[in-house]
């Protein structure tokens, strides 16, 4: 479905976030919006989708959520840096789960001014929005780990193939009492907005949560090269691609499967009064911890062949670790990732797949 074809199909619908008592979610035909939206809706409650439809695929959610929960769901086209758009969208929600974002560093060192309007911009007018309430909704956040900078002054060792910090720090990540060092354009406009968040439930009393997230994947997630690259390599994988590697492929990330990222939301919405104005660092901890070339090898075991790589240098303030201290948010909640790096990499696998399986039948048939 094009986006023209999606307006037209709204023109002919009401207005899906004109619904009292439903959940708001903003850039929620993206990955993290889709899976939440289909845990929300399985268990009854009305979801509104705000979207600009911009990003490739997630037309393609929409549809699936559509199929699957009928009337549960339904869609407002429209861009977070519309404020009478938000405006309308939040006015009486149970809830705002806010995602609408620019996501990469690559595309804000190219366009920062849009970058800072998208990121910055727009969850101020989420924020202003929530507070024009006579009572706000609770209000989760995704922020990113991008607010600790480059955190090349971790002393780090080579070691087993994957970087290693020389002090005891790999026993549980990095808590939330590093040093906020905002680095390239994305990181100031999320970190910007991470701050306006925090803020805004100090200053006015609103009921929103930060969390700091690290390398998320799972099912609905499309991939491409500088966002989702755990499903970046899987998809060039099952294409007979070839995979850029920027860097060396020993730095080490924290993966996080979808459906513990869902919990953790619905965890920080439900406790959102006392959290609120806190931020916590949310991935899959040091049992999750990985390099990319030990994903690369368990995708190469899951095709039965190695993917095809290539080198090339290191992207402005990549970290060459970074993994989550989650201790707070767990004693705060109880929460804890359930899926290992292993398990969840697979079953990334088995579903893109049968995603790229079901558009190549698809094509064929039309």
């Amino acid at each position: 479905m094009t986006l023209a074809d999606i307006r037209r199909k709204k023109s002919s619908t009401p207005e899906g976030c004109d619904r009292p008592r439903r959940v708001v979610i903003t850039g929620g035909c993206g990955f993290i919006g889709t899976n939440l939206a289909h845990r929300l809706a399985a268990a009854g409650r009305s979801v509104c989708l705000l979207d600009n439809l911009s990003r490739p695929g997630v037309e393609d959610n929409l549809e699936w959520l559509r199929a699957n929960h009928g009337g549960e769901i339904t869609f407002q086209l429209a861009d977070v840096r519309d404020r009478w758009a938000v405006e309308k969208a939040v006015a009486g929600a149970e809830a705002v789960f806010h995602f609408a974002a620019q996501v990469a560093v690559t595309t804000s060192l190219e366009h920062p001014v849009l970058d800072f309007e998208i990121n910055a911009q727009g969850t101020l007018n989420v924020l202003e929005a929530l507070r024009a309430q006579a009572e706000p909704p609770p209000m989760v956040f995704t922020s990113t780990n991008k607010v600790y900078g480059d955190l090349a002054n971790i002393e780090l060792q080579l070691e087993d193939g994957r970087y290693r910090p020389s002090n005891g720090l790999a026993a549980h990540g990095i808590g939330e009492d590093f040093r906020l060092d905002f680095h390239s354009p994305y990181g100031c406009s999320k970190g910007a907005a991470d701050q306006y968040v925090r803020d805004y439930a100090r200053v006015f009393g609103l009921p929103a949560v930060v969390l700091r997230m690290s390398c998320i994947y799972g099912p609905h997630q499309r991939g491409n090269e500088d966002q989702g690259w755990v499903a970046h390599f899987v998809k060039a994988a099952l294409a007979g691609g070839k995979i850029t590697l920027f860097g060396d492929g020993h730095q080490v990330r924290d993966v996080l499967f979808v459906e513990d990222l869902v919990e953790a939301m619905l965890l920080a919405e439900q406790h959102a009064g006392q959290l609120a104005g806190q931020a916590f660092n949310i991935g899959g901890g040091p049992d999750n911890a990985v390099s990319l070339l030990q994903v690369l090898a368990r995708i190469g075991e899951l095709a039965g062949e190695e993917p095809r790589v290539a080198l090339e240098d290191w992207r402005p303030a990549d970290q060459r670790y970074y993994v989550s201290d989650t201790r707070l948010f767990q004693a705060a909640t109880g929460w804890r990732p359930r899926v290992t790096a292993e398990e969840g990499v697979a079953r990334l696998y088995d579903w893109m797949a049968r995603d790229l399986r079901s558009a190549a039948e698809g094509r064929r048939a039309s």
